[in-house]
């Protein structure tokens, strides 16, 4: 049996709620399960407003429309992250402004972000690398100072929590996925939070194509108008009947893959002590949702030896990213504060074994003995 690097997880009444919303004859977004989906999300997290985007993507865009970025404004952000994070505010006309990351956690290094800041600063858009928070405390109080929005990248991060506070309900605006990749998906799939009520209405037009439908919807207004810019950010009505099903069970689902994490975690303590590679960090004020489990290998070499190794066993293993400073588009729109020697070396060495809902005990103990040639403990 192969053992793929990610594998999608029905949960169950995905297809009922399908079923529902199609004979509700309302499927083009914003309908039943669209509510049901804001009203969860809200509750949940202890956001001021949520609204389900097409994508992870989407709801960054959204978030660079509603901080009013425009050419030459910097944004401050880690290299060490998916093209989306940055792109969403270059097609703004603003630049990345790249910031090294933490060898502990691959997060931003918040003790870096204040030397980064100019007169042309308007945001620091943090990303919480696989489900575990940055130091949002040092980071929120740099952006009080120096009148700095802040946007959480949370999109690896649904469920995680710093210091009791969900991850993207911190910031500013948050922003969340629902890729096939994540822990509660719907294929493709977004949400973007909303903490600062004076974003709220905004938000809702930018949704709507720029228009107050939403206001129409609910009577405020007799008609609905084009106000503002916006673009069609809303995901159909069948993809939300499916993220709703996920999202009732979304502690069930990351408190599976916690298992798995942490047969990976206790296994390869051995190796860690031994310097053979090092583990995930947890920081005491984080809880993480389990999103992914890595390991940093010593060199680049090491980590293609490994992932041979492992797909001879028929196991997927895989890195990323290639470091957007470093990368054409990067090197074009952005510009690095600083060194990126974590980030280099990040890139080079870490390596994502296979972590999903029904990867069970078993397919653990095949990654451990097949790439490490270690047992796995019993689940826990």
């Amino acid at each position: 049996m192969n053992i793929p690097f990610n594998q999608p997880h029905e949960h169950g009444p995905e297809l009922d709620y399908i079923r529902d919303a199609i004979h509700c004859a309302h499927l083009s977004g914003d309908g039943k399960y669209t509510r049901k989906c804001h009203e969860l999300l809200v509750e949940r997290t202890g956001a001021k407003k949520a609204l389900l985007v097409h994508s992870g993507t989407a709801a960054l865009e959204m978030a660079a429309l509603l901080i009013d970025c425009r050419p030459g404004d910097e944004i401050i952000m880690p290299s060490y992250t998916f093209v989306s994070t940055a792109n969403a505010f270059v097609l703004r006309g603003a630049v990345p402004v790249f910031v090294d990351i933490r060898p502990d956690t691959q997060n931003i290094d918040e003790t870096l972000i204040e030397a980064a800041i100019t007169e042309r600063t308007r945001a620091i858009c943090v990303v919480h690398y696989a489900g575990v928070a940055c130091e949002m405390d040092t980071i929120m109080n740099i952006a009080r100072r120096y009148h700095l929005y802040v946007i959480e990248d949370a999109a690896q991060g649904v469920g995680s929590s710093y210091k009791g506070r969900k991850l993207g309900s911190i910031g500013h605006l948050g922003c969340y996925s629902f890729h096939e990749t994540k822990n509660v998906i719907c294929g493709e799939g977004g949400a973007l939070l909303v903490n600062d009520p004076a974003f709220m209405e905004r938000a809702e037009i930018i949704r709507e194509k720029g228009t107050n439908r939403s206001k129409f919807f609910r009577g405020q207004v007799d008609k609905y108008t084009w106000v503002d810019v916006g673009s069609s950010y809303l995901p159909g009505e069948m993809t939300a009947a499916y993220l709703y099903a996920q999202l009732e069970h979304g502690k069930e689902i990351n408190g599976e893959r916690r298992k798995w994490w942490n047969m990976y975690h206790q296994a390869l303590e051995p190796l860690e002590k031994a310097g053979v590679l090092k583990r995930p960090c947890v920081p005491a004020d984080c809880v993480h949702n389990a999103h992914m489990y890595y390991v940093l290998l010593n060199s680049l070499e090491e980590r293609t030896s490994l992932i041979g190794k492992l797909a001879e066993e028929g196991i997927k293993a895989v890195f990323h990213y290639i470091p957007l400073h470093s990368a054409p588009a990067g090197v074009k729109f952005g510009r690095t504060a600083g060194s990126m020697a974590c980030t280099d070396r990040t890139s080079d060495t870490l390596l994502r074994l296979p972590l999903y809902y029904d990867l069970g005990a078993e397919g653990c103990r095949r990654v451990l003995k097949a790439g490490f040639g270690v047992e796995g403990a019993a689940e826990s």
